[in-house]
């Protein structure tokens, strides 16, 4: 689908019902979640009164419905076939299955290391998920804190963002201190 086309209720609706009724990922136009991101973003910064403030939720709440039904249903053909064909997956749905790869490596090296006796592998995986970075973006003010590494990190205001050791990261995520991000986001 080459041309650039608006997206509404009526359109997603027939696009979601053409993916369902085939056992192929179908092609779509390359620009189909800018195109429901833009719709949803126009449409929740209209503002109303009464009713029509409640078909506009109600409309909001039916596109996100769709369209996450939508990704969902294609992910799972597209995951669910022997060899994944990328030809009619758009490039946010490529950039989900890049992570599913990636899970499926992760759990064959563990795997053969494990049932081939490769400890040094095993150790070494381990130590580096320890002492790996994460970005966190706090939710609240904290003060200065040593991290696993011996280093000191901080003190930090809301919505700072910060890079930590990975066990400090995920104690302050637990605490609901902070949030973990990526830079994708």
């Amino acid at each position: 689908m080459s041309e650039t086309k608006k997206i509404d209720a009526n359109s997603l609706y027939a696009l979601l019902l053409r993916e369902v009724e085939n056992d192929s990922v179908q092609e779509l136009d390359s620009k189909l979640y800018n195109n429901i991101a833009e719709f949803l973003g126009n449409l929740k910064n209209q503002d109303y009164d009464g009713v029509e403030s409640k078909i506009k939720d109600s409309l909001v709440k039916m596109i996100t419905d769709m369209t996450s039904l939508l990704l969902k249903i294609r992910i799972e053909k597209a995951v669910g076939s022997e060899e994944i064909d990328y030809s009619n997956l758009l490039d946010e749905e490529r950039f989900i299955l890049d992570s599913e790869d990636e899970l499926r490596q992760r759990k064959e090296t563990i795997l053969s290391a494990t049932l081939n006796g490769r400890l040094k592998l095993l150790e070494t995986v381990a130590k580096n998920h320890r002492s790996r970075a994460i970005v966190v973006r706090f939710l609240k003010p904290i003060d200065q804190i040593v991290g696993t590494d011996l280093q000191t990190y901080g003190p930090f205001e809301a919505e700072d963002v910060a890079t930590l050791p990975f066990e400090n990261a995920r104690a302050l995520i637990t605490k609901k201190v902070a949030v973990k991000i990526s830079w994708e986001d």
